[in-house]
Order: structure tokens, then C-alpha cells, then sequence
């Protein structure tokens, strides 16, 4: 368990670049649009240096890390929505998906065309957030219909339904995103889920720009972050060039170049801890000479609901779970020193389950 993060952008703004070199899928990335004719997938290990520290304590026979799948969805250009360029399907492919990076080109290069023929941030921004609205409205408005129908011979529940539905038609008509609605009405609530709307999916900004301004930025960085503040988002800055260069390396030369270039994580990192980040997730630890792994859970999951992370029959029948923080496990420089020096805590099921936490679960089905 991870979470998914789909991919997309318009045509030629560095994206399957930028998937190539995070996830050393080989998808292919040339000077023409629609490159990406199918969503590419890629598996991803999480990068996590506790991880390895436990794994130089224990020298387990397995290593399972957790994973971040990322999709890189094709090109999406003005009119996705109703079958435009290659019409609206891959929009489907960003249903399965937790958290949407956006890559936005926010450099020139005379030998990579635009498809609008000028780098214009916002304008790009504007149109990828106008399809993913349109994709939704035809969503809501196809529920609607449903929604009238069962309205007419329903119950009171039924009317309020419809009532949801038409208000979230009209907000979205505003061009409204789902993620500014949630919370404000149980039923518009279910119906986001039910419909898996795209505009609810936490979304950031990943601008791609030329090596001499991964560090500083430049204007249409300026630009980019200015409407990612105004929307509650963030945006990270990126080299698809250098990310390219980085994947090519040996771990041990990957940090020395990123030394070199004064950076202090690959873009695969900061993907990554973005979306973690966005999503509220968290990591835990099992630990043992058989493996060491690592698994995901939310923010605020007490110690049942992340043992049924594991299996369903750990959460069922979850009895207490032996717990050590990472932090005390470094500080004593193993588990059976950390239970020597009365660290290794027994906790039960109201336990918050901490980031980092080295967790042995006991259950009784």
C-alpha cells in the first residue's frame, strides 16, 4: 500500500520525461504531441532512510518496501472532456487515482514545440482545471437524472439527494472545484465519492523548468506559485533534464551530482513526500530476521486499523501491539537493546499509531 498518483499535463510540457526518470519505466517521450497514447503505469519503492536503518540492524532475508504507483496519463488538451485530441478516456484513467501532479512547462526551448505555440503557465493551468470540470459536470449530470427519478417515486431521503446533486451542478458550473465542497453536506459528500470525481482529488503543481533555474525559479514559476496560493496548492520545482541524468546513476553518485547542484532530494523524493503529505499518510514498520517492512496507513489510525493493514484477521482479533518509536530504536541501536533500556512500550487499541513506529502486533482469531 502507497497511494497513486496520476500524471497529467498537455501535450510536450515534459511529463513522461519526468515519469521516465522517477520511475525508470522506459515510457517513451519524443517532440511530438500525444506521445502517450496509453496511460503508463510504474511501480515506485518509497525511499525512506529508517528503513534502512532497520534493515542494518535486523539483516533480514526480505526487504518490502512500500511502493508509489504513478500513472502518466496521455496529453490532455482544450475539448479532452468531449473527445478532443484523444478524446476524454484517459480522463477515466485519473478516477483511479489519489493525488494528481500537474507538470506545467515553465521554460523556453525553441526545439520543443508548444502546443499553443507560447509558454503561458496559467493558461495551461486554466485549461487542464477546465477539462477535469467538464469531465465532472457530465458525471453530475448524468447522476441527476437518476437522482430526478428516484426523487419523483422516493423518499424524503430521495429529495435531498436531487437536492444535492443540482446544488453540486451549479457549483461546478462555477467552476467550482468538488475539493472546495466537501464537508459542507452529508449527501453532496456521498455523492463526490460515489462519483469519484476528479476536481476532489488533492492536486499540486509540478514545474518543469531548465537546469540554471531549478534553484531559483523564475517568472513563470512566480506565476505558477501566485495561483497555487490562491487554490490552497503547492508547487514543487523540477528538472525533467536533470531527474533524467539522476536516474541514470548509481545511489552513491546520485547524492554526490546532487551535491554538486545543491539540491537536497531527487524529484523522486519530493513526489513522493508531496503526496504523502496531501493524502496524510504515514509509515509503520514490522521487523524481524525473516523481513522488514514497511507499510502505509492515515493520520489518526489507532493500532486495529493499522494491524488490519496487514491482514484483516490482525485488526479482528487485535489484542495489544508492541511498540517502539524510531527515534528510541536509534537511540539504542536495536530492539532487544530498546527493551533492555525499558522502550519497547505494550499498547492497546486506543493507541494512535505514530510515523516510524516498529510495531509487533498480537491478535487471537
Amino acid at each position: 500500500m502507497g497511494f497513486k498518483c496520476g500524471i497529467v499535463g498537455l501535450p510536450n510540457v515534459g511529463k513522461s520525461t519526468i515519469f521516465n526518470a522517477i520511475t525508470n519505466a522506459g515510457a517513451e517521450a519524443a517532440n511530438y504531441p500525444f506521445c502517450t497514447i496509453d496511460p503508463n503505469v510504474g511501480v515506485v519503492s518509497v525511499p525512506d532512510i529508517r528503513m534502512e536503518k532497520i534493515v542494518a540492524s535486523y539483516k533480514p532475508r526480505a526487504i518490502i518496501p512500500t511502493v508509489t504507483h504513478f500513472v502518466d496519463i496521455a496529453g490532455l488538451v482544450k475539448g479532452a472532456s468531449q473527445g478532443e485530441g484523444l478524446g476524454n478516456q484517459f480522463l477515466t484513467h485519473i478516477r483511479e487515482c489519489e493525488a494528481i501532479m500537474q507538470v506545467v512547462r515553465c521554460f523556453e526551448d525553441d526545439n520543443i514545440v508548444h502546443v499553443h505555440n507560447t509558454v503561458d503557465p496559467l493558461r495551461d493551468v486554466e485549461i487542464i482545471e477546465t477539462e477535469l470540470l467538464l469531465k465532472d459536470l457530465d458525471s453530475v449530470e448524468k447522476k441527476l437524472i437518476v437522482e430526478a427519478k428516484n426523487a419523483r417515486v422516493g423518499t424524503p431521503a430521495a429529495k435531498l439527494k436531487l437536492n444535492a446533486c443540482e446544488t453540486l451542478k451549479e457549483e461546478i458550473t462555477k467552476g467550482i472545484s468538488a475539493r472546495d465542497l466537501i464537508g459542507k453536506d452529508e449527501y453532496i459528500d456521498e455523492l463526490i465519492q460515489d462519483l469519484a470525481l476528479l476536481t476532489a482529488k488533492p492536486i499540486f503543481y509540478c514545474a518543469n523548468v531548465n537546469e540554471d533555474d531549478v534553484l531559483t525559479g523564475n517568472s513563470y514559476v512566480e506565476q505558477l506559485q501566485a495561483h497555487a496560493q490562491k487554490t490552497g496548492s503547492e508547487v514543487l520545482v523540477l528538472c525533467g533534464k536533470i531527474e533524467e541524468e539522476l536516474s541514470a546513476l548509481e545511489p552513491e553518485e546520485k547524492q554526490e551530482f546532487l551535491n554538486e547542484l545543491g539540491l537536497l532530494s531527487s524529484g523522486l523524493d519530493a513526489v513522493i513526500q508531496k503526496g504523502y503529505s496531501l493524502l496524510g499518510l504515514r509509515t509503520y514498520f514490522t521487523a524481524g530476521e525473516k523481513e522488514v517492512r514497511a507499510w502505509t496507513f492515515e493520520a489518526g489510525w489507532k493500532a486495529p486499523a493499522c494491524a488490519g493493514v496487514i491482514h484483516s484477521d490482525f485488526e479482528r482479533g487485535f489484542i495489544r501491539a508492541e511498540t517502539l518509536s524510531f527515534a528510541d530504536f536509534e537511540k539504542a541501536g536495536s530492539w532487544n537493546a530498546a527493551k533492555e533500556l525499558g522502550l519497547v512500550r505494550t499498547e492497546g487499541k486506543e493507541y494512535e499509531v505514530q510515523d516510524g513506529d516498529i510495531l509487533y502486533f498480537l491478535f487471537n482469531v
